[in-house]
């Protein structure tokens, strides 16, 4: 071939009629062996075992641990030693911090706005992979992009009334503050992520590169749906969501904070907290990650749904052993690090896209890299926002459940 030759390519198609029903025809792309391989059912099985031993590990700190301190407290008076051992229960533990368990934590609106849009985000992955479990979305061309966009614009009523009620129980007065930064904190992200994306794809020339006539579209699609729903919900929850009361009432003076062990301390809870979460979802994550980046098709959203189910009930138990943990030791600032330890979760879920990046793809240059890494960010951020909702739901539900038998006056 020399230089400047004009070469001439063609195709040819030959149409051959089959018997098989348009509904089957996707099934021929389906991989069985992939996805019924005995290490899903092991992936099922170890998150399971894992659900079991937390559950147990929470049940005997409820049953056993508190049962003990609350028969401490409620002894009948029967002597002045009994009394005196009363009172020494009384100032150690947990107990003793009951005049400042809740306190707002320093950051409160920054908490949260960052629940409010994890339980949104939750809201979304439940109602998205419920759907998928309920009909065959897979077959249907951007029929799983628009349910996404559906249920996040859904989800935003969701997230308007945790942050109204959340941040109305603590007494808050700025509350529209905390509602727009509900509304536009993910988005915000999410949009400059994309910006950047479709940077590199106009300067590459690329097909999916999206022009502006498109971005104000759909940003105007998400204005009208997302902000009169998170406006709606934030009203809803500071009129009927905030009528929960702490059971016991702030002491005005803040509390002295003792020492604690080295193995309470944020830097060593918030990385450990991941590891337990992480370990019941990891070998799922080879297989979204396999149907996301290479040809083959994710279709078993059964499994998903089942993966999710005891990722939240995982999340929901280290949270509540981390939080107990510090409250035993008199750290009444339980707040942030059940949030923290739990999303924690998504540092581990990036490094192992790191190393998926690198052992399981063929990817190369800038364009393909920026985009798997812009891609996984988004994704690692919106786990962060989830499991640390879940995280700090559970907390708060567990210490309202335990100070709420006590006297606190």
């Amino acid at each position: 071939m020399e230089a400047d030759t004009s070469i001439l390519f063609s195709y040819s198609v030959d149409w051959v009629e089959s018997d098989t029903a348009f509904d089957m025809r996707w099934q021929r792309y389906l991989d069985y062996n992939f996805f019924e391989h005995q290490i899903h059912w092991f992936s099922i099985f170890n998150s399971f075992m894992m659900v079991i031993f937390l559950v147990g590990l929470v049940s005997i700190i409820l049953l056993r641990t508190l049962k003990q301190d609350y028969a401490s407290m409620f002894k009948d008076e029967d002597g002045d030693f009994e009394d005196l051992d009363r009172d020494l229960a009384d100032e150690t533990g947990w107990k003793k911090i009951h005049g400042d368990v809740f306190r707002e934590p320093a950051g409160f609106v920054s908490l949260c706005v960052l629940v409010a849009v994890g339980q949104q985000l939750l809201f979304l992955v439940f109602a998205v992979v419920s759907a998928s479990v309920l009909a065959t979305l897979y077959a249907g061309r951007g029929a799983m992009i628009n349910l996404i966009v559906l249920f996040y614009a859904l989800g935003s009523m969701v997230g308007g009334y945790k942050s109204g009620s959340m941040y109305t129980q603590g007494k808050g007065t700025q509350w529209k503050v905390v509602m727009f930064l509900t509304l536009f904190a993910f988005p915000t992200f999410l949009f400059a992520v994309a910006m950047l994306l479709n940077a590199v794809a106009l300067s590459y020339s690329a097909v999916m590169a999206i022009h502006l006539p498109q971005i104000l579209t759909i940003i105007g699609i998400w204005l009208v749906t997302s902000l009169p729903l998170t406006i709606f919900g934030t009203i809803i929850g500071r009129n009927w969501g905030s009528k929960t009361s702490a059971p016991c009432r702030v002491s005005p003076i803040p509390g002295y904070l003792p020492v604690k062990k080295w193995f309470l301390e944020p830097h060593v809870v918030i990385p450990l907290g991941g590891i337990l979460p992480f370990g019941s979802i990891f070998i799922e994550m080879y297989f979204v990650f396999t149907s996301f980046w290479n040809y083959k098709f994710y279709y078993v959203y059964g499994f998903m749904f089942l993966v999710a189910a005891m990722l939240c009930i995982v999340c929901a138990c280290v949270a509540i052993v981390v939080t107990y943990f510090l409250l035993n030791a008199e750290d009444y600032n339980w707040q942030w690090p059940s949030f923290l330890c739990v999303s924690s979760t998504s540092l581990y879920v990036y490094l192992y896209a790191v190393y998926f990046f690198f052992t399981k793809t063929k990817m190369h240059g800038f364009f393909q890299t920026s985009f798997y890494f812009g891609y996984v960010t988004v994704f690692s951020a919106a786990l962060f926002l989830v499991c640390g909702s879940i995280g700090f739901v559970a907390a708060d539900t567990f210490v309202r459940r335990i100070y709420r038998d006590i006297k606190c006056d």
